[in-house]
């Protein structure tokens, strides 16, 4: 008999999961992520923004285990083309969620912000699953007698390691795609925290809408959203579109970011390597508070960051500047060279969707051939990619620097 247990959660209201996953809740490693907050610093904007990777982790594996029970009940292309039966699909629904538990366990503190080209989070957390995890995921009676799942078919779906997983690895859909687990929770869970209604969309129906296609031009099966309900697969881009404008690109919140990398950089932290796990746990956003408190009188921006002294905007393009707005942007970057003002050029690369290059979500029809959203819906072909530009100085620079600016 699996003992199950649950925790109530602000979205879902219960997350249920079973005495194994418990073992690994209950872990050092995995307690951390109570330490890390979601959004970095956005609480400096919108107070609320104090949630974690923590009740995050457990919210996608409760919704990637309801996308895959959707998925299976139409399980006819997974046998056709996975060669799936039932001890397989029972055996996989426990690795996705496993995956989508573990695939933030090695979040670094303020969530991105101490990320280098040389190693990334996913990296970090392969090696604590690898690592210190291994033996709570592989010896577990339930996992012995049921699964046997390894830790390295865990870290393999959570990279997309098909040399380790085979026609398996197609489940990382769930927590990695535009239409994964993890996007579908961190919208509404951002959302419902920070007080705004923008990355509210209608997760019931898509749920009941999510299914399985086959891709024209190779054959291979694909996750999208029925027909019937591709309405829904466009109020989540649009959801997913506002969060960005009006959070994740919020100008303080941006301001903030730079803030924190300089303060960072100012404490002289050496990042463990990931061969070095047991160091890197030690961090969380506690232990660089602690750093940047320790720092304020030498560093100018962890001081800042104390004092709530942030970065001000005296120059914006628009969202998607045209050729006209680079050039005005470009006179006052001159000006305040000319007038040695201190100035940060903050630039919103990020992609927030992909109508290109196969990373649309996408949509089946009844002979569940598929085709990108875009191609049903206006609104999405119409969305550009965000590439707003704005100019900061530092606060006590800002009104010289306007009057400056608006001498041109």
């Amino acid at each position: 008999m699996v003992a199950w247990f649950e925790i109530r959660d602000p979205i879902y209201g219960f997350i249920q999961f079973n005495e194994w996953e418990r073992q690994i809740i209950d872990s050092p490693e995995f307690q951390r992520l109570r330490r890390i907050k979601q959004l970095g610093l956005t609480d400096m904007v919108y107070p609320g923004a104090v949630h974690t990777r923590f009740e995050h982790s457990l919210g996608v594996m409760h919704l990637a285990t309801e996308m895959y029970d959707r998925i299976v009940r139409t399980k006819t292309l997974l046998e056709e083309k996975l060669k799936y039966d039932d001890v397989g699909l029972s055996r996989d629904r426990q690795l996705v969620r496993l995956a989508a538990l573990l695939h933030d366990v090695g979040q670094m503190p303020f969530s991105h912000m101490l990320e280098e080209e040389t190693y990334n989070h996913e990296t970090y957390t392969s090696a604590i699953i690898k690592g210190p995890l291994r033996d709570k995921i592989e010896d577990h009676e339930l996992n012995k007698m049921n699964y046997k799942i390894s830790a390295d078919d865990v870290a393999a779906l959570i990279q997309g390691d098909a040399t380790v997983l085979g026609k398996r690895v197609f489940w990382k859909i769930l927590i990695s795609s535009q239409l994964d687990a993890d996007r579908g929770d961190y919208l509404p869970r951002d959302s419902h925290h920070l007080g705004v209604k923008y990355g509210v969309y209608d997760l019931d129906r898509l749920l009941v809408t999510i299914g399985l296609g086959i891709d024209p031009e190779n054959d291979e099966l694909v996750l999208g959203v029925r027909k019937d309900g591709w309405h829904v697969a466009e109020a989540l881009i649009i959801a997913r579109y506002q969060m960005f404008c009006q959070v994740y690109f919020h100008k303080t919140r941006r301001a903030y970011d730079h803030m924190l990398r300089q303060a960072i950089r100012d404490t002289k932290i050496t990042i463990p390597k990931p061969s070095e796990i047991e160091e890197f746990l030690k961090l969380d956003d506690y232990a660089i508070w602690n750093l940047i408190i320790k720092n304020s009188k030498e560093s100018y921006w962890c001081n800042s960051i104390l004092q709530r002294n942030h970065l001000r905007t005296v120059y914006e393009t628009k969202e998607i500047p045209t050729s006209e707005d680079i050039e005005e942007l470009q006179k006052r970057e001159e000006k305040l060279k000319s007038n040695e003002i201190w100035y940060f050029k903050d630039e919103t690369k990020d992609s927030w969707y992909g109508t290109n290059q196969g990373k649309e979500i996408m949509i089946i029809d009844d002979r569940y051939s598929v085709s990108p959203l875009s191609e049903y819906s206006k609104i999405v072909r119409s969305l550009g990619e965000i590439r707003q530009i704005r100019i900061y100085v530092k606060q006590e620079d800002k009104n010289n620097a306007i009057n400056i600016l608006n001498s041109i």
